[in-house]
């Protein structure tokens, strides 16, 4: 027998003679077998029992009550002056007798159904809201009456790990030291409802001006309901009709959880009816422009609060704030601010008669000023007195911007290289077909507007279609360029997403705010460079610094987009329908917008060093939406009568106040060049372009008179100044493919110069 065989009978030998054992487990594996692994979790959990009873033990009741530290905001101008002192605690503890039982039974099957039966504390929605704050997300994960109780009372509302753990042990605590209907009265007495009121006796005075003992039912289902998100959920004058929409689901929501829990007759539901809330009352000091500048600087630092990193909920944010302790400093300029006041005065307010004009009762006006540099907002419209409209008509977002939109859509082409039907480029230069009521190509949905007056034009440049704001051409354009690029252009310059996509949002079918719209033309004054306007200049919170973020943002489209298009609405205002707003001492870039029905009129334009929006609103009673159609007297209001008027009388007072530069610094080179071409002929082909300038400086068109529009005197005045600085250039008129034709094709208007109308859709 060879060495290797007698081994290998060896070793087998071995194995009974060893008892049969299996080989040893080596290295890390030798850590992981199944017993172990079960040790390990025992260990764990006994640990983690150990820590969170070691911290029970160590976490006391603490005494206070967070209300009792409610202090005054302080709000002060650019200059340190106190504009306002808000915030004197609306709140006024009562009984739980006193709060009538079904009102009680809203609150809970809102908030907490299982609140009489519960331990106190729900461990999985705690567990679950640590987890999301430790990762990021911010959103907390669900809580018990008795926990918010705690939160309210003894702790406050940031939202970190280590006080959603304090909140957890306090609550298991209070849950053995007070009964169930002692912490029902403490929460019902520290809940933050919305318009300043702590508390439900508070909540019902501030809502239905009565007693809490008064409440019927159907108004104590709508305080429970206001919990969850006070100010989205406000029937005031401020909010929207989908936020309105909200309230009432969620009331719906409250009464419907009342009879799952048989704590309501499902008849006696079915007939309930919902019953609007009045209107909140002026606090003192909120009169005139300072309640518009305050509540436009309460938003914003709710905002941030919630924009924070530990990622806050909007009701959080805005208990935070109304707890009081800020002082906050606005960046309005009292400079401007009055010239911006007095122009809405001498140019809109002076010329309404509402006693014998019913139309000119209904005349509302919003203004925004910022600065491109800084994002800051140096001045603020709201409308004629907070103290009688609590809508603030520089931030209200529910009437269209109408043509103010339109820029948008050529900047979208610029931005994405579009290119029409046939394969041109888009561009200044670019023929399109300005026919009325020319049906859209290569969209399936169909749409075909009407331009001012039915006037056609045939063939046009884009730039004499953006002086004219001819409809037709921006439909087409807007399909062109494709729907959902548009939008996400609008949006990556700070319009709101939610609005559709079709090809009416060529006309500015969607709602915006002239603050909006306001950041839209700073982004573009600023070459691209995202604006975002900000009322806030500074703010503490007891003494503490409260960092704001950056009104300046990232490029959000190329400057050689944002130029281009600064570069084409200098002539909006050179030779289109803005021309009240030039001035032989500045360049202007800007656009009118009226709206359907003449239900809005706007103008939104900019100097190097500072961009204004102008708007004018019809409001009916109740909020709704009506013709200004009339307003002084006169007939149509377009964005280039009062809007655009407001706009010059501000400036002009207001320009020189600082190193305000007198022209653009354009750099593009998307066609927008100095060569002067030839009007297309009526068949829609080019004649042959002129020999391009050898000179880089943008010229100015040198129109014969009888190829320039007409224009009525209210909006293309005979005074325009001559002789002013600009750098527009005058696009060439390529050839290219023949355009189809339809009527008028002589370059005049009836109309002259006035702003188109949105169609209705």
């Amino acid at each position: 027998m060879g060495r290797a065989q007698a081994r290998q009978a060896q070793n087998k030998g071995s194995g009974p003679a060893r008892g049969g054992n299996k080989p040893k487990k080596k290295g890390i594996r030798r850590f992981f077998t199944w017993k172990k692994l079960l040790a390990y979790f025992i260990a764990v959990i006994a640990l983690g029992m150990g820590a969170f009873y070691a911290l029970y033990l160590s976490v006391d009741v603490p005494k206070g009550n967070s209300a009792a530290k409610l202090q005054s905001n302080v709000y002060k101008s650019s200059d340190g002056k106190t504009i306002a002192r808000i915030g004197e605690v609306n709140r006024e503890e009562v009984p739980l007798a006193k709060v009538p039982e079904v009102v009680r039974r809203a609150v809970v099957a809102a908030e907490n159904k299982n609140f009489y039966t519960d331990p106190g504390v729900d461990l999985k929605g705690t567990a679950r809201g640590i987890f999301n704050t430790v990762i990021g997300r911010g959103k907390q994960g669900g809580s018990t009456i008795t926990q918010q109780y705690v939160k309210n009372y003894y702790l406050d509302q940031s939202q970190t790990v280590t006080r959603k753990v304090k909140e957890l042990i306090i609550s298991l605590k209070v849950q053995d030291e007070k009964s169930k209907d002692e912490i029902l009265e403490g929460y019902l007495n520290t809940s933050y409802y919305g318009r300043g009121a702590y508390g439900i006796q508070a909540a019902a005075r501030a809502y239905y001006n009565k007693d809490v003992d008064k409440l019927s039912l159907e108004e104590g289902a709508y305080l429970a309901a206001l919990l969850q998100a006070p100010s989205q959920y406000d029937f005031g004058p401020a909010s929207t009709e989908a936020g309105k929409t909200n309230a009432k689901k969620r009331w719906n929501y409250v009464l419907d959880k009342m009879v799952e829990q048989d704590w309501l007759d499902g008849g006696k539901r079915q007939g309930m009816q919902f019953k609007e809330p009045g209107k909140p009352k002026a606090a003192a000091g909120l009169k005139g422009q300072n309640g518009y500048l305050i509540e436009a600087a309460k938003k914003e630092i709710i905002r941030d609060l919630m924009r924070e990193g530990d990622g806050r909920s909007a009701k959080d944010a805005e208990q935070i704030f109304a707890a009081g302790g800020w002082t906050v400093t606005l960046s309005i300029d009292s400079k401007k601010q009055a010239a911006l006041e007095k122009a809405v005065k001498d140019k809109l307010l002076e010329d309404l008669d509402p006693k014998t004009r019913e139309v000119d009762k209904h005349v509302q006006a919003g203004a925004v000023s910022v600065d491109p540099k800084t994002g800051k907002i140096v001045a603020l419209y709201g409308g004629a007195d907070f103290a009688t409209h609590q809508i603030s008509n520089a931030t209200r977002a529910d009437y269209q911007p109408a043509s103010t939109f339109k820029p948008l859509i050529l900047a979208s082409a610029l931005e994405n290289d579009s290119k029409t039907q046939d394969g041109q480029p888009i561009n200044s230069s670019t023929i399109y077909d300005g026919t009325t009521r020319r049906p859209v190509q290569g969209s399936t949905i169909p749409y075909a507007p009407p331009n001012e007056d039915e006037h056609s034009y045939g063939p046009v440049t884009v730039q004499k279609a953006m002086n004219d704001s001819i409809n037709s051409v921006f439909a087409q354009m807007v399909v062109d360029v494709g729907m959902g690029k548009v939008k996400k252009t609008a949006v990556d310059l700070g319009m709101k997403s939610d609005f559709d996509e079709t090809p009416a949002m060529a006309l500015g079918s969607m709602g915006a705010s002239p603050m909006e719209m306001a950041g839209v033309y700073a982004t573009l004054d600023n070459h691209g460079k995202k604006v975002t306007p900000s009322v806030v200049k500074s703010a503490t919170l007891r003494g503490q610094d409260f960092k704001l973020p950056g009104a300046i943002g990232d490029r959000v489209v190329e400057r050689n987009t944002a130029d281009g298009l600064t570069s084409v609405m200098t002539g909006v205002v050179d030779d289109g329908t803005a021309s009240v707003v030039s001035n032989p001492a500045y360049q202007v870039a800007g656009k009118t917008g009226t709206s359907d029905d003449n239900k809005s009129a706007w103008f939104a334009g900019y100097t190097p060093g500072l961009v204004t929006t102008v708007a004018m609103f019809g409001e009916g009673q109740g909020g709704t939406q009506v013709t200004i159609q009339g307003t002084g007297g006169g007939g149509r209001v377009n964005g280039g009568k009062y809007p655009a008027q407001i706009w010059a009388a501000y400036t002009s007072s207001v320009y020189g106040d600082g190193d305000d530069e007198t022209k653009f610094d354009i750099e593009t080179d998307s066609g927008f060049t100095s060569v002067q071409g030839p009007a297309p002929t009526a068949s829609g082909t080019p004649s042959a372009p002129a020999s391009p300038s050898p000179s880089s400086t943008p010229s100015k068109s040198t129109q014969s008179p009888s190829s320039t529009p007409s224009r009525s005197a209210s909006d293309k005045p005979s005074n325009k100044p001559t002789n002013k600085p600009t750098n527009r250039p005058t696009p060439p008129i390529p050839t290219g493919p023949t355009v189809p034709t339809g009527g008028s094709t002589d370059g005049t208007r009836p109309n002259g110069g006035r702003e188109t109308q949105i169609p209705p859709q």
